[in-house]
Formats: structure tokens, sequence, C-alpha cells
């Protein structure tokens, strides 16, 4: 029969602790969504006060760095940031019930897809991120929430992964949310014409790496989503 021995004390910390070490880690790195981190931030915010509609902003890096910016352009607006920077459809989707439906909103604002177009958490097709935007639409109307379905910023290039000639594909998924738009009652907000060149990337004066506005990309955006939301308002 095999003889056993038991691990001095040290030893067994030792093993413990390198088993446990990678669980740790995954179970930090498992949150692929980032529900954390706007739960407390949700919390903390309730529901709007009686008479007050809400406007929840779902969006990506592009929300994250105007939201700071939103007291001076929507003075007295009850508007809500709730972009993460790098975000895809698919992880904006799994967060939406918890970010946008939770905090009780009289519009959402959606912008999304060109992080999928970037390859951001995988390979994505059009049909895929078309599915996820119609997915978080009807979500967002089956919860008495109107919807803004905003158009795609213009890219001709990302600068951390070039070479994917994202333009023409923002174009044509541009074109879908148009019509998407328009067939299911939504807003569509045209970003895009606006801030495209002739290259159908964004104008150089408007953002400093061609994706991510500027403060003067954000003042072209700014009126142009009031008059979205007030759209979309109409008649609540």
């Amino acid at each position: 029969m095999r003889r056993t021995t038991t691990p001095p004390p040290a030893v067994r910390l030792a093993l413990l602790l390198a088993l446990t070490a990678p669980v740790a880690a995954s179970a930090q790195q498992g949150d692929w969504a980032n529900l954390a981190k706007y739960r407390d931030a949700n919390a903390a915010l309730g529901a709007p006060a009686p008479g007050v509609k809400r406007v929840v902003f779902m969006k990506n890096s592009i929300t994250e760095g105007w939201a700071p910016l939103f007291p001076s352009m929507f003075p007295g607006k009850p508007y809500v940031g709730r972009g993460i920077s790098g975000q895809t459809t698919p992880q904006m989707l799994v967060r939406f019930r918890q970010d946008v439906i939770a905090l009780e909103p009289a519009v959402v604002v959606i912008l999304a897809g060109t992080n999928d177009i970037a390859g951001n958490t995988g390979p994505s097709t059009l049909e895929m991120i078309e599915d996820n935007l119609a997915s978080m639409a009807e979500l967002a109307k089956a919860n008495g929430i109107r919807v803004v379905l905003s158009s795609v910023l213009p890219v001709f290039d990302y600068p951390w992964k070039r070479g994917l000639e994202p333009a023409p594909k923002i174009v044509a998924l541009n074109a879908w949310i148009r019509q998407y738009a328009a067939s299911h009652g939504a807003v569509y907000l045209d970003l895009h014409s606006p801030m495209a060149d002739e290259r159908q990337g964004m104008k150089a004066e408007l953002s400093g790496d061609g994706v991510h506005p500027n403060e003067a990309g954000y003042r072209v955006m700014a009126p142009l989503t009031e008059r979205a939301i007030a759209e979309a308002l109409r008649g609540m």
C-alpha cells in the first residue's frame, strides 16, 4: 500500500495560494460586460422624480468621454451617461437591463457598433451587430422606453487595428439603422453626415484620432441629439 504524507503547513499554504490565485484572477476578469462599472452609481441614482423625463445614453467610449461635458452642453437636463470604453453590442446588450431599463428612463439613446466592426470582442458581421441593436431597441420598447438610434460615427481607420477599411461597413450599418428606426417607431439620429469628410472618415477638426470626437465634435453632436430626444419625447 502506498504511503501518503501530509505536506508541512507552509507547503500547504503555498499550494492553496497557487490553486486559488488563478480563480481569483478569473473572477476579476469574469465580468465580461463590466456590469460592476455603474452598479453603485445606478443604486445611488435611484428612480427619477415625478415628472422628470430621464434620458440614458447607452454607448461606448464616445459617451464615456462625452458625459463629463453634459452639464455644460445640456444644462439642467436629466441625462445619464452609461458608456464604457471599447464595448461592443453584445456586451451592451448584457448590461442593458441593469444600466438602462432599471433606471426608468423615458428615452434611451443608443450609439453602438464601431467597436464590433473593429473586432474588439472578436469577429463580427453586420448582421450580428444589427441583431444586437434590434434586441436593445425591442427591450426598451417592451418596457415603455422610447428609442433614439444613432448612426455610427465616421471612421476611416482604427488607430489600434489598422487596415480594416471600416468606412463602407459603417455606411452600410447606418443605412440599416435608418431603415430599422423608420419601420419600428424609433427616432434615427444622423451624426455621420455632418461629421464625415470626403473619405467617409471623421473630419480632422472634430477628432484627434479619427474615432473619438473632441470638444468641437461633441458640440456638433449636442444640438442634433437634443432634437432627436425632443422628437422621441413628443406626445409623452
